[in-house]
């Protein structure tokens, strides 16, 4: 593809050289550039790729896309200069893989928590239908039913679009992606065209990046602000900031709910561990999940798939055979009559969420055990909420490890403890050894009993000093069960 052609999205500040060369590639890291490439020196929050222009250079890079000019130019190599290298690179990006989201519909699902359930329950319904379908999530991503490993939960935009690429290249024609509040500020999904978007909830997090939970808001909210007139945002009535998400956006606005009239209403008529019993919109339907936060996910997989153009009948049909996604709410059952849960809440409201659905099945017949415990490098403001919200809801609290990162694991589990008052401190122990706090849940757990397992969910690591060990709380508990 010509220079030329590459840049007709973006309006450059400023071009020295032609723009008649062939750019064989495009690349933002320039470990991976390679001959022919456009480098695309983006200011990342880790390093700025202004430092490595050089570098890209000598790997064969023929143009450069920059904010500010570096100080000696090569008279062999193309500059362009942007006013924001983060909006560019999606731009371009999307037009080098020739504007894949014009051939597929894509929809977005953002907020803080059920962003992967519904992403992935939406890809698995979809399938179902018979659609070839792709999915970019926090687990895994999936052209079609071929995985594609993931490390973040929105990639950079030169991945995202070459994945998007692919999946239209494979023919698929639905796509359903998380879209996380650091893609939506660092523009990663810039150039990309949204069929429709899901707001599922607001609650802290990643106030280690954003600061405040207003710029947190203020992230989720470009993502409607800039969805097209032609799409449609499908957001929470039940959550306060639902309503203001959409506020400003062109789109067409479609709401769910639990408790209030709306275009998608729902409601919990009988919970079990074996999943729960639904009303939707006046329909019944018995559904493999459990809590009043997967009903809520399940109302805004109904309406996507409604407002996608799916009749209601296949849709409640497809709702009552679809299974929980791995880590969300996972149920294991032990040989002595307890029951272990297995998920990903790893942040306060999820892990009140979690909680409730449990006292909502056993209604005061068992006592529940929480293992918990927060990331290192993070937000340490929700250390001790969630350390306070797991002792009001449970009758024994196990505070742990999750991923220490590069903290020491004591001081987390201090820094956690510092929000429990005398009485929530004579329910709650600590062990710093994950799986030693399992063992531990394990057997002070009678019949009846239920133990939460908090934070990791799907992941199958601890991330120590750098360093991601095998970890799967799955496979811990089902070792304990078997000696038993």
């Amino acid at each position: 593809m010509k220079l030329e052609g590459l840049l007709k999205k973006i309006m450059p500040a400023q071009i020295i050289g032609s723009m008649d060369v062939a750019i064989e590639g495009i690349s933002i890291d320039s470990r991976l550039t390679q001959q022919g490439h456009l480098f695309m020196a983006m200011k990342g929050t880790q390093a700025d790729g202004h430092s490595y222009i050089s570098a890209a250079i000598e790997k064969g890079a023929v143009a450069i896309l920059c904010e500010y000019m570096p100080e000696t130019l090569n008279k062999d190599i193309v500059y362009i200069q942007v006013a924001d290298s983060e909006d560019a690179v999606g731009k371009v990006a999307t037009t080098f893989y020739d504007d894949p989201t014009s051939k597929l519909e894509l929809v977005g699902v953002t907020g803080t928590n059920g962003k992967t359930t519904i992403a992935t329950l939406l890809y698995n319904m979809f399938r179902a239908f018979g659609y070839k379908t792709g999915l970019i999530s926090t687990v895994c991503n999936y052209i079609d039913g071929v995985p594609v490993p993931t490390e973040h939960t929105t990639p950079d935009p030169v991945t995202l679009n070459q994945l998007l690429g692919q999946m239209a290249d494979a023919g698929c024609k639905h796509a359903f992606m998380e879209v996380s509040s650091h893609a939506i500020h660092q523009k990663r999904i810039s150039g990309l065209r949204f069929a429709g978007g899901i707001f599922t909830n607001l609650t802290r997090d990643h106030i280690d990046y954003h600061k405040t939970v207003e710029n947190y808001l203020k992230a989720k909210k470009l993502f409607f602000d800039n969805m097209p007139k032609n799409a449609f945002s499908l957001t929470n009535l039940d959550d306060r900031n639902g309503l203001v998400m959409t506020q400003n956006t062109r789109s067409k606005v479609y709401t769910y709910s639990l408790r209030s009239l709306s275009d998608f209403k729902g409601r919990v008529l009988e919970s079990h561990f074996d999943g729960m019993l639904l009303d939707v919109n006046n329909k019944e339907l018995f559904v493999q999940f459990i809590g009043r936060f997967n009903a809520y996910n399940l109302l805004a997989v109904y309406g996507a798939a409604i407002l996608l153009g799916k009749k209601e009948e296949e849709i409640l049909l497809m709702l009552s055979t679809l299974r929980p996604v791995s880590g969300r709410f996972d149920s294991i059952k032990s040989p002595t009559g307890y029951i272990a849960i297995v998920d990903y809440a790893h942040t306060p409201d999820a892990l009140v969420n979690v909680l409730n659905a449990i006292h909502d099945v056993i209604d005061g017949k068992g006592k529940i055990i929480t293992v918990a415990g927060a990331g290192g490098n993070r937000d340490k403001g929700k250390r001790p909420i969630m350390a306070k919200e797991a002792a009001r809801l449970s009758d024994k609290v196990i505070i742990t490890s999750d991923n220490p990162r590069f903290e020491e694991p004591q001081d987390i589990i201090n820094d956690m403890i510092a929000g429990l008052d005398s009485e929530d401190k004579k329910k709650t122990i600590s062990i710093a050894d994950r799986k030693e706090a399992i063992r531990t849940a394990c057997m002070l757990a009678q019949t009846g009993d239920v133990i939460l397992i908090a934070g990791k969910g799907h992941e199958t690591y601890q991330d120590i000093k750098g360093v991601k060990y095998h970890f799967d709380d799955k496979e811990i508990v089902r070792e304990i069960f078997n000696q038993q």
